[in-house]
């Protein structure tokens, strides 16, 4: 039994989560009347018998996907079966009958789940195809630390099925995005990386995708704005389209980090406009969001983030009742301040105690401000934040006067 190129092209690997994502088309009746559709990213609803393997997949049954083509004899359904359920001995069978193009895919997949130590070779692939084996030698490229050959091979990727297969190229070029990211931060280019992909998704069904390639670039254009307007605008439009998919229930992850993202973003605009104070109100919303998926015990990093981010915002958010909001970042600050360690990050620790001394000054609750404050001056000086001792120096003085004079009042 011989292979060398496979019966149905082009096919929709790459676009569908694993194990779908590798999964092959036979040469069914029908076929032709449905590949659209998958290229698509859309799941027909009359999908042929012979295709139910393919649907039980994409849905996660992957026992009863693995059933439905047991008994099939053909090439195409002994690699599928191969990516639905694996092991080292039925590789060794299939990789000496399988060649060409259908060899190299069951490399591919042998090599992303630990079976092989290197990828295959370019070979007989074209289009797409090629394409998959051009991200498994990248993912090679990338552990051995050899960025330019990495990103080499993906620019070449997406090229080669950017015609063939689009919503393959688009999520290459999310991978290509994400991966220059890592070795050198936002740039434009990763603006345009991720402009193009949204463009070729524009008509897919791959909602979930386009929705994080929104939010993707969202973090590029809020990673570039250095606190300018434009930019942090065109970061919370980002956010906006991801969080008309995103949602707490079915994505909480992705949700609570565009919520986060979106409540920094506001917070970050300079006060210019009448408008910008409804803006502050819309990030303290979005930020109490995000803290709806992240909790202490769940998400800590994130919760702390998120917390003290609100934290400050209530702070310092423009309002008719500012004592209730500066009651309400004390509250914040206390929690934070009870799992924080002054042992294991003491300069966080201190800065948090300073915000909550700052918060409490402004209430004019001097007697609990001046301990907390003098006890963060202590840390910053120990640790030389020169620049963060003398601020607080200034509180405590100011602090002084006030209370010299007869002016505070007691606790919270």
């Amino acid at each position: 039994m011989t292979t060398t190129t496979l019966a149905v092209t082009p096919q929709p690997i790459g676009i569908f989560p694993l194990p779908a994502g590798y999964l092959i088309l036979p040469p069914v009746e029908g076929i032709e009347t449905v590949l659209p559709g998958l290229m698509q990213g859309q799941v027909p609803d009359d999908l042929p018998d012979s295709l139910e393997f393919f649907r039980l997949a994409l849905a996660g049954e992957i026992d009863a996907a693995h059933r439905s083509i047991a008994a099939d004899e053909t090439h195409e359904a002994a690699y599928n079966r191969f990516v639905l359920k694996s092991s080292p001995e039925n590789y060794a069978t299939l990789s000496r009958v399988f060649k060409g193009e259908l060899r190299q895919l069951l490399d591919v997949v042998a090599y992303t789940i630990g079976y092989l130590a290197m990828p295959p070779r370019r070979g007989q692939a074209q289009c797409e195809r090629l394409a998959m084996i051009l991200m498994a030698q990248a993912t090679d490229a990338l552990e051995r630390d050899d960025g330019e050959s990495t990103v080499e091979l993906l620019v070449e990727a997406v090229e080669l099925c950017r015609h063939v297969s689009p919503l393959f190229a688009a999520q290459i070029l999310g991978t290509l995005a994400q991966t220059k990211y890592a070795q050198s931060g936002a740039s434009p280019a990763l603006v345009q990386h991720y402009q193009d992909a949204i463009k070729l998704l524009e008509s897919a069904g791959l909602t979930k995708i386009r929705a994080e390639m929104w939010l993707n670039l969202g973090i590029v254009y809020h990673d570039l704005a250095n606190g300018r307007r434009g930019a942090l605008l065109e970061a919370v439009k980002c956010y906006q389209q991801a969080l008309s998919v995103l949602t707490r229930d079915k994505y909480p992850e992705a949700y609570a980090l565009a919520q986060s993202n979106l409540g920094l973003a506001y917070l970050a605009m300079p006060l210019q406009e009448a408008g910008d104070q409804l803006r502050m109100a819309i990030a303290v919303q979005a930020l109490r969001e995000a803290l709806q998926v992240y909790t202490p015990e769940t998400y800590p990093e994130q919760w702390a983030s998120a917390q003290l981010n609100l934290a400050n915002a209530y702070q310092y958010l423009p309002s008719t009742h500012p004592e209730e909001n500066l009651i309400q970042a004390v509250e914040l600050y206390e929690e934070l301040l009870a799992v924080r360690r002054r042992s294991s990050d003491p300069v966080g620790y201190a800065r948090v105690l300073a915000n909550q001394g700052n918060a409490l000054a402004h209430l004019g609750i001097f007697t609990q401000a001046a301990p907390k404050l003098q006890e963060a001056r202590s840390i910053f000086e120990a640790h030389g934040e020169t620049d963060a001792a003398a601020s607080i120096t200034g509180v405590l003085d100011q602090i002084n006067f006030n209370m010299s004079n007869g002016n505070g009042h007691g606790a919270v």
